[in-house]
């Protein structure tokens, strides 16, 4: 098992700094290289350095790349500027998720897509399946890239320094391309923390250049514990947590993303039933009083009942309070219920909030 891991670009760099090395998605990756609070309050409140390699990215460019994009993606870049990024799904026809990822415009006929590691082999066959009878040009670039993603309150001004680019010209969910030593270089203002930052991409050799002048600055090396922490306070979603083939972007109230009022996209009849009809369950977040850690796959209940269970939760390490996400039933999704987390043989009170537990603070 251990020997088939996929290795990174910076494996060894993450050897060498001591990192806590563990499997996700197929790779071995740093969890951790200090602890994970350090690293998470580093995110907020200065800067830090993801090595996301292991995302994947697939271009789509040809005479029907606008055409193809909106076909097999539940979000519109219909009248999107060059440079513009969107979020959102790729579902299958009963409306459940194949995996959400960003979208970026380079122009009416290319795309690039960002996707998540552990669907790179699924998502791409998908694309692939689902082209007939566009006229498009699909290249699975995942092994060309490596990825950091440089996020915090500091990162525009230490990015900015290292690269010396104007990176402050760069919205929010925006991105340009970069002649950089050679290579073009994509930096997006985008990231999974709820924090100003941007992720690049580059080849392998750049990836390595930019993380060891990054190291060298001072910026804190993060790994993907914090990286859960982070998203999960902001209230944003993990594929295989709060979204999966059994979990449609609606029951994960991620409904905005899906434009209905565009023409016909895969899993379009399936999503604008439930969106019609309702959905029997949806994922809400719970506040618990005291101490207790909720956890995935810990059940919910009320008077006794389970009805539903939880997919994300921490003590949160911004707020100190114990929060999830879960899946639960209706009529118990309403904020303000009361309803019971069982942590092994005991069960310990809570209620329904809202799922963003921090806020985001995004550069305006």
């Amino acid at each position: 098992m251990e020997e088939n891991l996929v290795k990174t670009c910076l494996h060894d760099r993450h050897v060498k700094l001591g990192a806590l090395m563990s499997p996700f998605g197929g790779f071995d990756m740093p969890i951790q290289y200090k602890d994970i609070p350090t690293e998470h309050n580093a995110v907020r409140n200065n800067v830090g350095v993801f090595d996301v390699s292991h995302m994947g990215e697939v271009r789509i460019s040809g005479e029907d790349a606008y055409r193809y994009v909106q076909h097999i993606f539940v979000n519109s870049v219909e009248g999107a500027a060059d440079g513009q990024i969107f979020y959102g799904m790729m579902c299958y026809d009963n409306g459940g998720t194949v995996d959400d990822l960003l979208v970026y415009k380079v122009n009416d006929k290319e795309y690039f897509l960002v996707i998540n590691a552990s669907n790179i082999d699924k998502d791409v066959k998908w694309i692939f399946d689902h082209a007939e009878g566009f006229n498009v040009n699909i290249e699975n670039q995942s092994p060309y890239y490596g990825e950091l993603a440089v996020q915090g309150p500091k990162a525009e001004e230490t990015l900015m320094r290292i690269l010396n680019l104007p990176l402050d010209e760069i919205a929010f969910y925006n991105f340009k391309t970069f002649h950089i030593d050679g290579e073009d270089v994509i930096i997006s203002r985008t990231g999974y923390t709820g924090e100003d930052g941007f992720e690049v991409y580059g080849s392998h050799e750049f990836t390595i250049r930019l993380w060891d002048k990054l190291i060298a600055d001072g910026v804190q090396p993060c790994g993907l514990g914090c990286r859960d922490t982070l998203r999960f306070e902001v209230g944003l979603p993990l594929y295989g947590d709060e979204l999966s083939a059994d979990i449609s972007p609606i029951e994960a109230s991620l409904s905005m993303f899906v434009k209905l009022d565009k023409d016909e996209f895969i899993g379009k009849e399936a999503l604008a039933l439930q969106k019609a009809e309702g959905v029997k369950r949806r994922i809400v977040g719970i506040e618990l009083e005291g101490n207790a850690i909720p956890r995935h796959g810990y059940p919910v209940e009320v008077n006794g009942e389970v009805v539903g269970e939880i997919t994300t939760g921490y003590r949160s390490i911004s707020t100190g309070k114990s929060v999830a996400m879960a899946m639960i039933n209706k009529p118990y999704d309403k904020l303000g219920t009361e309803v019971e987390v069982r942590i092994r043989k005991k069960t310990f009170p809570g209620r329904v909030v809202k799922k963003r537990f921090y806020e985001k603070n995004y550069k305006k």
